[in-house]
């Protein structure tokens, strides 16, 4: 009788160490793979959504779902060929007009310390005038540009594990797992309404900026476009992101001003009201874990692992919640299960 007393307190023990050894060991796991998993990963979700589509078109206008599938995996090549190109003359522009960058950031300078000297604040105009000249400005160019190279690399592999999926889809048995076809579902719905919400805020995005008259407003709107899938923390990020172009552009005048209002609104209006009515509750996932997922999956994967954040979160909640040992942490992702709630 005691041994069965003891069983029962030290057996949920047991799983929770049990289930932090094996979160240890898969994050350890994520880290070291990242180069090979996290493409794979991509293309399984650019899957999903290809699949979802493909199946939405045979079933509502006829068209034969491998011609269906054809159709997506082009306006994913032709969306990430487009960034490349937006990108890659964004950066010519930038270079090209260093020189005037430079000029109009010296002029801003004198203008803060006229500025200051009004006030009373003396500031040593040499010394500012120095640090300026040494920031990294083309290395961080020369960065990107290799963060360039290594997008298109990923993109290859990515294309190329696409492929491959489609090929085993292709071959694999109609029927799926229930836990797989409630995945394709909700993560599907997901992703499609969050690509057409980011394509919205690029396009707001680029037409405002084209409307201020921004040399960078293209790579502006291709970076809304990827941001705007991290939550919360994305839309905030790309509204204020266009400041400091404008900036050496104008200065403080009326086309930051009227820039930033636009895009507040554009970004209010897609973020708080269309995304919101069109997915509901999403993925049933708290907001504080949302937040605490976004700052686990950037550590683990960077930057894509926060543009993924969601999604990845989305599919452990739904694998969790169908076993009766980890239904109670799934409830917890949810909200459910929070002291303080």
């Amino acid at each position: 009788m005691a041994e069965k007393i003891s069983g029962e307190i030290y057996a949920p023990i047991n799983n929770i160490c049990l289930m932090i050894l094996a979160g240890t060991a898969l994050t350890a796991v994520l880290v070291y793979t990242k180069t090979i998993v996290m493409p794979f990963v991509i293309a399984f979700f650019i899957y999903i959504v290809a699949n979802t589509v493909a199946g939405w078109m045979k079933h509502t206008w006829k068209v034969p779902y491998v011609l269906g599938l054809v159709a997506c995996a082009l306006f994913f090549l032709g969306l990430a060929t487009l960034a490349i190109l937006f990108v890659s003359n964004s950066i010519e522009t930038f270079v090209n007009g260093a020189d005037i960058y430079t000029e109009k950031l010296n002029d801003t300078l004198e203008w803060a310390l006229q500025t200051g000297q009004k006030y009373g604040i003396n500031l040593n105009s040499q010394f500012l005038s120095d640090n300026i000249a040494k920031l990294p400005v083309f290395n961080m160019v020369r960065s990107f540009g290799s963060g360039l190279v290594s997008f298109v690399t990923n993109t290859v592999l990515i294309c190329l594990f696409v492929i491959f999926i489609f090929m085993g889809k292709a071959s694999a048995s109609t029927d799926k797992p229930t836990l797989v076809s409630t995945i394709q579902k909700q993560i599907s719905y997901y992703l499609i309404i969050k690509i057409f919400v980011s394509i919205l805020a690029a396009l707001a995005t680029w037409i405002v900026l084209l409307l201020v008259g921004s040399e960078l407003a293209g790579m502006l709107a291709i970076l809304t476009f990827i941001l705007n899938f991290i939550p919360n923390i994305g839309p905030f990020i790309s509204t204020i992101l266009p400041t400091p172009v404008l900036f050496l552009q104008y200065g403080f005048d009326w086309h930051m001003m009227l820039a930033l209002c636009l895009l507040t609104a554009a970004h209010f209006i897609i973020g708080n009201i269309l995304e919101t009515k069109w997915l509901g509750k999403g993925m049933d996932l708290d907001p504080l874990v949302v937040i605490a997922c976004l700052i686990f999956w950037a550590l683990v994967w960077g930057i894509m692992g926060a543009l993924l954040a969601v999604p990845m979160t989305a599919i452990a909640k739904m694998i969790l919640e169908r076993h009766t040992t980890t239904k109670p942490l799934a409830d917890c992702l949810a909200g459910r299960l929070l002291v303080f709630k």
